[in-house]
């Protein structure tokens, strides 16, 4: 990337989110903590170094450990992970034949489910961030891996769960081979059914958005209907620089809100009715009944929903380039136990 290249710093923000089963309805083994994109080299030992960064090294990684900056990690095998999408497609779920009309992922959503804290973290994911992804060509011949933006990959398969897995893919080799347990994709235009079959969310828009017969205000609060809240959800302006970071936090604002309306006894009744209603716009793997059954008592990260930081680059394309060592970080935060 040249140093013409328009750069823009994003920082990790934080909302709050007090719990995982709005994530479903909205958009819907142990592995080694692998040194990934870092450059590694191998010890006498068998051990090996992990440059974080020109100025940081990760002293020593084995067995499952890892060190860093002092401190010692240990992943946690308990832990569950499940990756969220919401397809840029119109209409229901039907398998494409041309395996390059999968469908873009506009919406990327990590749940991680901590059994041993009763915890559960959201983290979100940038849909322009550049990825190891594998490429295919329109018949699934398999053409190489290309760093491309992340939300391509769902767009490599049949649009159902040959897309989902490699959406799965990409997002575990962005994280350093993190284990996947589930997927749930969602064609958007499920959006105006969920959202109309839960009686609406409470928004306050931050820009003004004018789509169609769609106005809505910065500043003034709105319970949104299927309609908006279709557009509020998936609109962008592309000739908006980082509109697809102002698109996400509209995404994480309206799961914030739409937690506080499920509160109480009949929240789980209410997402399941909103499950049944739009299940011909999803693909997943997970059974839903009972992933909504195992983690209802569980507390949310009271960090709230996690964005990676890193640099937006302007070219051809507009590119997220996440932080590696803020990435880091953050994984280890998330899924590794500190070692006393």
């Amino acid at each position: 990337m040249s140093d013409k290249h328009k750069k823009k710093r994003r920082g990790k923000r934080k909302i709050q989110i007090l719990g995982l089963l709005l994530l479903m309805t909205t958009l819907g083994g142990c592995a080694v903590f692998p040194a990934g994109g870092k450059s590694q080299t191998a010890e006498e030992d068998g051990t090996a170094v992990v440059e974080a960064s020109a100025d940081q090294t990760v002293e020593k990684w084995q067995e499952g450990n890892v060190s860093y900056n002092g401190q010692t990690y240990r992943y946690n095998t308990r832990i569950k992970t499940y990756l969220f999408l919401g397809i840029d497609k119109k209409g229901t779920v039907e398998k494409e034949d041309d395996q390059l009309l999968g469908g873009q992922s506009d919406a990327m959503f990590l749940l991680v489910e901590n059994p041993d804290q009763k915890k559960l973290s959201v983290i979100a994911i940038q849909r322009n961030t550049m990825a190891d992804i594998e490429t295919y060509d329109s018949a699934g011949n398999y053409t190489g891996m290309k760093k491309q933006q992340i939300c391509l990959a769902h767009g490599y398969g049949d649009g159902m769960y040959l897309s989902c897995q490699r959406s799965a893919d990409a997002v575990s080799k962005l994280f350093y081979s993190i284990p996947i347990n589930g997927y749930l994709a969602m064609n958007m235009e499920g959006i105006a059914e969920m959202n109309d079959a839960l009686g609406g969310v409470t928004v306050t828009p931050e820009e003004d958005i004018h789509v169609g017969d769609t106005a809505l205000k910065a500043g003034e609060t709105v319970i949104l209907n299927g309609e908006q809240a279709y557009v509020y959800l998936r609109y962008r302006d592309v000739n908006e620089d980082d509109s697809a970071t102002a698109r996400m936090h509209r995404q994480m604002e309206y799961l914030t809100n739409l937690f506080e309306k499920l509160k109480g006894d009949t929240s789980t009744n209410m997402l399941l009715a909103a499950y049944q209603k739009t299940e011909s716009y999803i693909v997943t793997n997970v059974d839903f009944a009972s992933l909504i059954t195992e983690i209802k008592d569980y507390t949310a990260d009271t960090a709230g929903i996690y964005e990676i930081p890193g640099e937006v680059y302007y070219g051809k394309f507009e590119e997220y380039h996440a932080d590696d060592t803020a990435l880091y970080e953050l994984i280890l935060d998330i899924f590794y136990d500190k070692v006393q």
